[in-house]
């Protein structure tokens, strides 16, 4: 399955809105990456086994399930998280994209590419993911407001 969508960060029409800086937001990407914990639900430890200049490698652990993914990035552009396929797991990769058509309005672009297949008898199931990604990408700008709010990562 392939699916992508966008989530708007700053509503310049809203004046009761705190706007996001580009570097807010890139910054509550990077608190994704570095401790995921706040971002995904049911994460019970965020560890990271290797570290490079713009990626990581890390052991997410969802009780007994462990998800190995890699974090690699383009600073202030895009994070991407690519999970490997295990028995408890079928991998996938995930994107997101800072975009600013205008100074200030600023949009996260979520692109999601997985093993599920489109359409057919799992049409329904199929729907009922991207739903739920779509839920958990409005979160992550929740989050990320909360973080710069709080000025660090909540443990």
């Amino acid at each position: 399955m392939k699916f992508e969508h966008l989530i708007e960060v700053n509503d310049l029409a809203n004046p009761l809105q705190t706007l996001l800086t580009r570097e807010e937001l890139w910054f509550g990407l990077l608190c994704r990456a570095e401790d995921a914990r706040a971002f995904l639900p049911g994460l019970e430890a965020c560890r990271i086994v290797e570290r490079g200049d713009n990626s990581l490698v890390r052991d997410l652990h969802f009780g007994h399930a462990v998800i190995r993914d890699r974090v690699t990035f383009a600073p202030m552009q895009w994070v991407r998280f690519e999970s490997e396929a295990n028995p408890q797991h079928a991998g996938g990769s995930l994107t997101i994209s800072i975009e600013e058509p205008e100074p200030g309005a600023l949009f996260l672009r979520f692109r999601y590419r997985t093993t599920l297949p489109e359409g057919g008898e799992d049409a329904r199931y199929v729907e009922f993911v991207r739903s739920a990604y779509h839920q958990s990408d409005i979160d992550t700008v929740r989050v990320i407001r909360m973080i710069v709010e709080s000025g660090g990562l909540q443990q």
